[in-house]
């Protein structure tokens, strides 16, 4: 597995578990651990 420690990651904004968009702008000047994992029961 890559390991992109440090990398700059592109904007986007997604859904939140409260139904209200968030976007990786909202946080910066702040660290942040993005973590992306295979969709439920998917091989992966």
């Amino acid at each position: 597995m890559a390991e992109l420690t440090g990398q700059k990651a592109p904007d986007f904004t997604l859904p939140g578990s409260n139904g209200e968009d968030v976007s990786l702008s909202d946080f910066r000047g702040k660290n942040v651990v993005l973590y992306f994992y295979p969709k439920d029961l998917t091989p992966g």
